[in-house]
């Protein structure tokens, strides 16, 4: 029997940059390689028992920086990196490329240690080979870039393929419960307002306006953390099925699979949507660009919306503008853009608008 040689991806987070390299490790599964994963709790769940991997492996860094510096945390560190040496892979790859990601890469015992180029905060020096940048610009798609690595080892493969662990019973039962109050004879509607940078909220007044229009016509279910409760109750998310702090990512996963449509922010609630490969997405841009990180794939089911205005996009998690530019991005596109978009998908499912 010819053995495999071993692979470790490498990439921590964040939850949207994880399901990016979903379809590099799909690629590299086909290819013959036994892939092993090196993530953070922010996708742990999402990729352990995936088929795109043999096995994830857990870098609990974000409870290390609750923790902070500590002799325990100093410790589980080592016992991981122990055990990724044990394993000996013959390469590994870091598609994050920033310093927490360099002292995995330096010591992890693989014969061949693949960076970019331009990777931050050092983190070049945890390779002993680098592949060009690539980000190429703001008009080619995020999970195309990541595909790179796999192109740098020859695999030339057109395959694009999103994956997630099956949903257990216990998971489907929840969300059971959690849509019984729903009307059988409508559709599910996600929308998830909500994410990390408040930069990147659409205006929550534009929010209300397409739920108005919603009403009556969906179901409509409302997802986001424990601190997104009083925004999605100002869009009036409490009329409906609000289940504000209620969810993990499993649960999210079959909620999503279920919808005919979720729209989100650029924000995990839209990668994830799309990796479940059954819903449309409406993902709604302000300071990053829709190309580049907006859902994958075909322009009639994933849609990836912005103002188009001049200042877009500026990457930053503070808009430098002043006066009546401050934060304009958040208010468009408009609600009335956002609703054609809308009516189209209800269309498509033979709805009425």
């Amino acid at each position: 029997m010819v053995k495999k040689t071993k692979i470790l991806i490498v990439r921590l987070s964040s939850l949207g940059d994880i399901l990016h390299n979903v379809p590099l490790a799909n690629q590299l599964k086909s290819a013959g390689y036994e892939v092993d994963w090196l993530v953070s709790e922010k996708g742990f769940d999402l990729i352990k028992d995936n088929p795109c991997v043999d096995e994830a492996i857990l870098a609990p860094v974000v409870n290390w920086k609750k923790r902070g510096m500590s002799i325990i945390s100093f410790f589980e560190y080592l016992k991981i990196l122990f055990y990724l040496r044990k394993k000996k892979y013959d390469i590994a790859i870091d598609t994050q490329g920033i310093f927490k990601t360099l002292y995995w890469m330096m010591f992890c015992g693989a014969k061949r240690r693949i960076v970019l180029e331009n990777a931050k905060q050092f983190a070049e020096f945890g390779g002993n080979e680098k592949i060009p940048p690539i980000y190429r610009g703001k008009e080619r798609e995020s999970v195309i870039n990541y595909l790179d690595f796999a192109k740098y080892l020859g695999i030339n493969s057109d395959e694009i393929k999103f994956t997630l662990p099956e949903t257990s019973p216990e998971t489907k039962a929840k969300v059971d419960e959690f849509l019984k109050n729903s009307d059988p004879t409508k559709p599910f509607v996600v929308i998830a307002p909500a994410t990390t940078w408040r930069i990147k909220h659409w205006d929550k007044d534009n929010w209300k306006q397409v739920v108005e229009y919603l009403d009556g016509k969906v179901n409509l279910v409302f997802t986001g953390g424990a601190n997104d409760k009083e925004l999605l109750s100002y869009i009036g998310a409490d009329k409906y099925i609000n289940l504000a702090g209620k969810t993990n990512l499993r649960d999210l996963q079959e909620i999503f699979s279920r919808a005919i449509l979720v729209m989100a922010p650029d924000s995990g609630s839209a990668h994830l949507a799309r990796a479940t490969n059954n819903p449309a997405v409406i993902s709604i841009f302000t300071c990053t660009p829709p190309k580049l990180f907006g859902p994958f794939g075909d322009e009639n089911k994933y849609f990836s919306v912005d103002g188009h205005l001049p200042c877009q996009p500026c990457f930053t998690r503070c808009c430098p503008l002043v006066g009546e530019e401050h934060e304009q991005c958040l208010k468009y596109p408009t609600y009335n853009e956002i609703i054609n978009i809308v009516n189209k998908i209800l269309q498509n499912n033979q709805i009425s608008v």
